[in-house]
């Protein structure tokens, strides 16, 4: 058996193991239905963590703003990142989206740095 193949198998056993546990666990079919992942979502929430580090956002758990500049440039580190990994392999739209956000949080990370 070839190690794709292997590879393919222990993917499906693991989505499948995955499934029955979030039943397990209750979780419904409309928290199932949830709108997909898609890169678009992943890039988004990425941002948003950036611009919570940044002070740009309350904190959820403190309902505080603080900055955290080592998480902010992670963040931002983690969307470059991913646009040096997806180069050539996205739409027009998901490319645009990248440069935009990865550009203004920069510049807030910028502002921010050199206000404190």
């Amino acid at each position: 058996m070839s190690d794709e193949k292997i590879g393919s198998d222990k993917a499906q056993a693991s989505q499948e193991a995955y499934d029955e546990a979030a039943e397990m666990c209750g979780v419904s079919d409309d928290e199932r239905r949830l709108p997909p992942i898609d890169l678009s979502t992943f890039v988004l929430s990425l941002s948003q963590a950036a611009l919570l580090h940044l002070g740009e956002l309350d904190d959820p758990e403190t309902g505080r703003r603080e900055i955290n500049f080592p998480l902010a440039r992670q963040s931002i580190d983690l969307l470059t990142m991913l646009q040096e990994k997806t180069r050539g392999n996205l739409t027009e739209e998901e490319q645009k989206l990248l440069e935009n956000l990865l550009y203004d949080l920069r510049m807030k990370y910028v502002t921010e740095c050199k206000g404190s």
